[in-house]
């Protein structure tokens, strides 16, 4: 016979009653930001996913903030992996080398910028710009600094905090 914890079954009632109450109002909202019903009840189960992922749920006291919150998060990283996805593709498309790319190539492409992105998140927006325009646009470093109104030596800096970053994924 399994026993179950009275703060266990406390937790399964607050997050169950959360959910019937809430998740059809998160997706609405959500539902609003992003224009998509399906996309929205993807990042409202997200949402509910992280929340249930709580250690100590009893010391929440506003629930749908805190959804809100979670959810608002979780969107701004859907429109960035969106927009990522989008300048990929629309890269490929220009590069005639890889027109003739797999579905399966194109997938392992963009999650291996997923991933890189997530990398970059863990460094300051300097450091990230100065990698980019290395990277994508070629810049050299006395380039990098005319723009971002740096000193070369603090684009090695950036570069090497990029380069970290990137290598902590190996």
């Amino acid at each position: 016979m399994i026993t179950v914890s009275f703060a266990t079954a406390a937790r399964d009632q607050f997050l169950g009653g959360e959910f019937r109450r809430s998740y059809g109002w998160l997706t609405a909202s959500v539902h609003r930001l992003v224009g998509s019903r399906n996309d929205a009840e993807d990042l409202a189960a997200s949402a509910f996913t992280e929340l249930a992922g709580m250690e100590d749920v009893s010391q929440i006291r506003q629930p749908r903030a805190l959804l809100t919150t979670i959810a608002r998060r979780l969107t701004y990283e859907f429109w960035r992996r969106r927009d990522l996805e989008r300048e990929y593709l629309e890269q490929l498309a220009q590069a005639p080398e890889f027109s003739d790319a797999s579905p399966e190539d194109i997938c392992e492409a963009i999650d291996e910028l997923l991933r890189i992105d997530a990398a970059l998140q863990s460094i300051s927006a300097k450091a990230r710009e100065a990698f980019i325009l290395s990277q994508f646009e070629e810049l050299g470093y006395a380039e990098i600094a005319t723009r971002l109104c740096v000193s070369v030596s603090m684009v090695r800096k950036y570069m090497a905090q990029a380069l970290t970053a990137c290598c902590a994924l190996a």
